[in-house]
């Protein structure tokens, strides 16, 4: 008699085992496939809309240069100068030509080329093909009728595999009144221009993106071996004929995405990393969590399998409310013990999901504040090393009124730079910090040097970065009035503009410098858009200025040799 009971507990406990097994599992597979199908849709709209934007770009980027072709080619003086030649037309022209170079970095020339061979261009020394009548010359006929942009090397050069050399051309054909042919504008634009916009997209890590033309040539592939090797060309050729959407078989999404104005195809490969990323660990959480289940339903008693259907429906419910992407829910912590650690176990990981997005989103907000404070400590030591040399210097010569002096200004100088710990201070302190810097470099260089402060009083209490003068002061000195034969003088001013901004200007006597001929002379250089002038504070100071106020701020340099020069920075 008492086999009966223990029989019928274990087959309860078995019936229960068996039915608690598939459940654990349909559950399981439900919520596994509406994941993973959700992340598959969000991946597969994240992958278009990155391609599409990029797209965008790429579009808007054409179109920005045919709107330069076509100024060019309808621009009054370059008709006149194409009919009639001449010195100052020519002047003139060149003049255009230089404010065209001046609207976009990328642009490497512009070349004006009349029908009788005439040339006006950027570049000194150009290599094409030219007659007197450029109607007999092929490409000079292509390049009238073109309407597309069109990659090859640099001027009539065979096409190399240095992506240095590479450019994209943009025609456009110039007529006189009548609409009879005068001759060409070319505009030819580096590669990286193009290749910016394409480079940084998140396709996964085998996935891919190119651009082909309507010939099948390829225009883009960030693997240079694609413009040489003829199987990886066909194989980019049929990924851009083959149907667009998601292949299940490999898990991969192609979109294509036509370019307006020009004959090229944007085509994306993503490899969808994150839905298999994603679909791991769901598997892993899932035989995790299955397995607890089918232990704790192993140990529960079959006497108490009534009392837990309760807290276990609710369990369920708040499961299904994280499938359907709601976080904010808790489980109450009641029923047996077995099932408190469960509900426990879910809030844990529901609780721990929050805390990893809110986690994710702090770390992008500091990441700013990180790469500030990397800025900061980067500011040159020299100086201090240079001060106290001085003040040892004067105190050998028994000048204590200097060194207290000298010494006074250092303590100052450096109490300003910390500013309380804070990455802000104001225009005030700011121009007293360069202040004490200026007081005692003149300890220093004697009648060498001379200065002059002034900034707007209403703008005293104006926040900005600490430590922006210093070192464009600190340049100038060292780079402008140092070199200069006899005294030099050093302007430092602080205004309001119109717009409302404040107005730093450095503006030195000094022996100054061609600022093109530098930037050519470090194409190394940490920051392209300014010379590399000793060391990098000036650069450290344009780096800060853009990570705060945007890549449209920092710093502007003008200066000519013998005539001095000066930095500009506007805080908006």
């Amino acid at each position: 008699m008492r086999l009966l009971p223990r029989s019928l507990r274990y087959r309860i406990s078995g019936i229960y085992l068996l039915i608690s097994v598939v459940t654990i599992g349909i559950f399981g597979a439900v919520l596994y496939v509406g994941i993973s199908r959700a992340v598959l849709n969000d991946s597969i709209q994240s992958a278009n809309m990155a391609i599409s934007k990029s797209g965008s770009l790429v579009e808007m980027y054409i179109d920005r240069l045919k709107v330069l072709t076509t100024m060019l080619a309808h621009n009054p003086q370059t008709i006149r100068t194409l009919s009639a030649p001449s010195a100052a037309g020519e002047k003139d022209e060149l003049q255009f030509i230089d404010n065209v170079l001046m609207s976009d970095s990328h642009i490497k020339s512009v070349v004006v080329i009349g029908k009788d061979g005439y040339v006006l261009s950027n570049e000194k020394k150009l290599n094409m093909r030219r007659s007197s009548n450029m109607m007999n010359e092929p490409w000079y006929v292509a390049a009238i009728n073109s309407t597309n942009p069109v990659l090859t090397s640099a001027r009539m050069q065979k096409f190399s595999m240095d992506k240095n050399n590479w450019v994209i051309s943009m025609s456009q054909e110039i007529k006189d009144e009548n609409g009879r042919n005068l001759g060409v504008v070319l505009l030819d634009i580096e590669y990286k221009g193009i290749e910016a916009y394409l480079n940084d997209l998140d396709l996964g890590d085998k996935g891919y993106a190119f651009i082909i033309n309507s010939q099948g040539g390829i225009v883009y592939h960030q693997d240079p071996a694609y413009f040489t090797d003829a199987a990886k060309q066909a194989q980019l050729r049929q990924v851009s004929t083959s149907e667009q959407g998601y292949d299940a078989s490999d898990d991969t999404l192609v979109y294509k995405t036509r370019l307006q104005n020009s004959d090229w195809t944007l085509v994306g490969v993503s490899s969808l990393d994150r839905l298999r990323e994603v679909r791991g660990q769901l598997l892993g959480a899932f035989v995790l969590v299955g397995l607890g289940l089918l232990l704790l339903i192993i140990v529960v008693s079959p006497f108490i399998a009534k009392s837990m259907t309760r807290p276990i429906h609710r369990l369920e419910q708040a499961m299904q409310q994280v499938k359907s992407g709601t976080l904010e829910v808790s489980v109450p912590e009641t029923g047996v013990t077995e099932v408190q650690g469960l509900a426990l176990h879910f809030n844990t990981m529901v609780a721990e999901m929050r805390r990893l997005m809110l986690e994710i989103e702090t770390k992008e907000k500091t990441l700013h504040g990180y790469e500030l404070s990397v800025l900061h400590s980067q500011i040159n030591p020299h100086f201090l090393y240079n001060t106290l040399d001085t003040i040892v210097w004067m105190a050998e010569f028994n000048e204590s009124d200097r060194v207290i002096s000298t010494t006074k200004a250092l303590a100052k100088f450096f109490q300003l730079s910390l500013s309380g710990g804070s990455e802000l201070t104001t225009v005030e302190n700011e121009m007293n910090h360069v202040a004490q810097y200026l007081f005692i470099q003149k300890e220093r260089y004697g009648d060498k040097l001379h200065y002059r402060l002034h900034f707007d009083p209403a703008l005293a209490d104006k926040a900005i970065p600490k430590i922006i003068l210093q070192p464009l002061v600190e340049n100038a000195i060292y780079h402008g009035i140092r070199e200069k034969d006899g005294p030099g003088l050093l302007e430092i001013t602080c205004e309001r503009a119109d717009e409302g901004h404040a107005v730093f200007v450095v503006k030195d006597d000094g022996v100054g410098f061609d600022p093109e001929a530098r930037k050519q002379g470090d194409e190394a250089d940490a920051s392209p858009s300014l010379p590399k002038l000793g060391g990098v504070g000036i650069n450290n100071v344009d780096d800060r200025l853009k990570l705060y106020y945007g890549k449209e701020y920092g710093i502007a340099i003008q200066s000519r040799p013998g005539e001095g020069t000066t930095v500009t920075i506007v805080i908006p």
